[in-house]
């Protein structure tokens, strides 16, 4: 079996989370054995397709458990993304439509600069949203996004269509 086989096999589903209907891929068996989060860390920096990155961004809150340690594989600076409110100075937001709304989400505004190669990094793509007003957020500061990429992508929601152009890699698919 490869690492990837064995990530999908450690995902445990949670029927009904959060609501009903709803099945949540639960990451948590990942996180606690080391193998199994040192590989999905080494299969997430290898989505980097051999390029120099300036900085690893991470999507607010999962995606901040990968990107820092996938940051620290690739030498480089470590970026978040946070929901409306968190952080502390001035910022650049993005809004996205949930199933019950509207979410935004910010990045300081001078968290990257004109043409640093980023490397954007979330647990899920599922409808894609946030992922999509994170990458709004990179292209109004003019980053050079090398690949969007997650540990797992849901492909039945068809979630990368709204990343446009943007290369999209994922680790394990559902």
């Amino acid at each position: 079996m490869s690492d990837a086989d064995d990530l999908r096999a450690a995902i445990r589903d949670v029927p009904d989370f959060p609501k009903p209907g709803i099945t949540f891929k639960d990451i948590t068996p990942i996180l606690s054995d080391p193998g199994l989060f040192q590989a999905a860390i080494r299969l997430l920096a290898e989505t980097a397709h051999g390029q120099a990155i300036d900085k690893i961004v991470g999507i607010d809150a999962r995606g901040f458990i990968f990107a820092a340690a996938v940051a620290d594989r690739l030498r480089c600076g470590f970026v978040p993304i946070r929901k409306r409110g968190k952080l502390p100075w001035r910022t650049r937001e993005a809004s996205y439509q949930l199933e019950y709304g509207e979410a935004v989400s910010e990045i300081h505004e001078d968290a990257v600069a004109p043409g640093e190669k980023i490397l954007l990094v979330d647990d899920l793509l599922a409808t894609g949203g946030t992922a999509a007003a994170a990458v709004r957020l990179l292209d109004q500061l003019h980053a050079e996004i090398v690949s969007v990429s997650f540990l797992i992508e849901l492909t039945f929601l068809e979630g990368r269509k709204k990343l446009g152009d943007h290369l999209v890699t994922s680790i394990v698919s559902f």
